[in-house]
């Protein structure tokens, strides 16, 4: 194994993640990177400076960019590495990452992609056995050519589209969708995932767009990347992101806030301090706050929120992963993010606004106000996205709608009784 990782962003080095003699990481900034005033800090929690960082310090940033949970397990049996080496799998997985990055052995350069070159589409057989694949080898990982990750704990591989078709990246192409089979666990995972996307962007949030497919009646669900930039000759380029984990210097194992993860203050903070346009952002953090009450998804943790840094500057990064957990008696209904003193998804007795108005600096009044909106705008438009969908999906739709309804009602009744 290499003891020494480049980082790239895009087409130049950040700087280099060490592995010492005590099996410890550590990053140091390239001094080329540190003299240009124009280049950023590659995360809030590693400010650009002359120094290394330790292990302590680099961890949070990087574990952020791998695979969680049952998923890290299944990539460690499949490499044959220990599944708490955040070096060898970075060293594994690290062509292909969240936001602008890709990590290669110190002295490599990373394979050039012009736009030319790709992957022939997958055919259904191939969809179908890669499908097949994942649960034990998720991202192919040790298929050559192929180092793909993702942060989370849900099954998902990053891919391209050619001519509207999966397939998978050439080397050095930077993957522009992911696909998210359907958790083997729960029933009709990609029609709750879809449907509480669509919601959300048919109610005016900004959303990562989806589309519900399947191949040979198996479902999965396709979510178009916002941390790609696609210019006018239909060529991808990378574009930078970190979840609230990573921009907090928290480590992925501690991203429910009662483990030490973020929380709503924290977060509402940190884009007063880091967002371009703090106030547009904060409302934006507000409203995914509201919606995920509303739909009932009580997973909404610190890395299900992130900071874009794009040509608009830096924003609240468009919402991905929204789910009807409440929907699954199995799955815990604690919220992961309290909403002031909210236990659970499903404790509206003590209404919370007001409390949580202080939480988010915002007055009492409007956020009430804004609970209201989006409440009525979710039980306006649910039946309509419902419906929308193929009528494959369809039929799976109507317990998540209405579920959505009832809650939308319950929500909207939570402002009457606090006022």
């Amino acid at each position: 194994m290499k003891s020494a990782l480049s980082v790239w962003w895009n087409e130049a080095i950040v700087g280099t993640l060490r592995l010492d003699e005590h099996g410890d990481t550590t990053f140091v900034y390239a001094p080329d990177w540190l003299a240009d005033e124009n280049q950023p800090a590659l995360s809030r929690s590693l400010p650009k400076q002359a120094e290394s960082f330790d292990r302590r310090r680099t961890r949070p940033f990087f574990a952020g960019l791998l695979p969680e949970e049952a998923q890290r397990d299944a990539v460690a049996r499949a490499l044959g590495i220990s599944k708490g080496n955040d070096f060898a799998f970075l060293q594994a997985l690290g062509g292909d990452v969240a936001g602008a990055l890709t990590l290669w052995p110190e002295g490599e350069t990373p394979p050039a992609y012009d736009g030319a070159v790709a992957r022939e589409p997958l055919g259904d057989n191939a969809l179908i056995t890669m499908l097949d694949a994942l649960p034990t080898r998720p991202f192919l990982a040790g298929d050559e050519g192929l180092r793909l990750s993702l942060a989370g704990a849900q099954s998902k591989i990053p891919v391209v589209l050619v001519d509207g078709a999966v397939a998978l990246p050439a080397p050095g192409q930077p993957t522009t969708h992911i696909l998210k089979p359907p958790m083997t666990r729960f029933p009709a995972t990609t029609a709750n995932e879809a449907f509480a996307m669509r919601l959300a962007s048919a109610i005016g949030l900004s959303v990562a767009g989806v589309e519900a497919r399947s191949v040979k009646d198996r479902p999965f669900l396709l979510v178009e990347r916002y941390d790609r930039e696609i210019d006018t000759a239909g060529v991808a380029r990378r574009l930078h992101q970190e979840d609230f984990c990573q921009a907090l210097g928290i480590p992925p194992e501690l991203k429910y806030a009662a483990e030490g993860g973020p929380t709503f203050k924290v977060g509402f903070q940190l884009l007063r301090e880091a967002a371009s346009r703090p106030a547009l952002e904060v409302l934006k953090l507000l409203d995914a706050a509201i919606f995920n009450l509303i739909v009932g998804n009580a997973d909404a943790h610190g890395k299900n929120y992130s900071l874009l840094y794009g040509p608009d500057g830096t924003v609240l990064a468009p919402l991905y992963d929204l789910m009807c957990t409440i929907a699954y008696p199995e799955v815990s209904q604690k919220l992961a993010m309290k909403i002031a003193g909210l236990a659970t998804i499903e404790d509206l007795k003590t209404p919370p606004w007001t409390q949580f108005a202080a939480d988010t600096g915002l007055g009492g009044a409007f956020v009430r106000r804004r609970v209201g909106e989006l409440a009525d705008a979710v039980r306006r438009e649910a039946p309509q996205v419902a419906s929308a969908f193929d009528v494959n999906f369809n039929s799976q739709l109507g317990q998540y709608r209405d579920i959505v309804l009832d809650r939308a009602k319950s929500v909207a009744d939570s402002i009457r009784t606090e006022s």
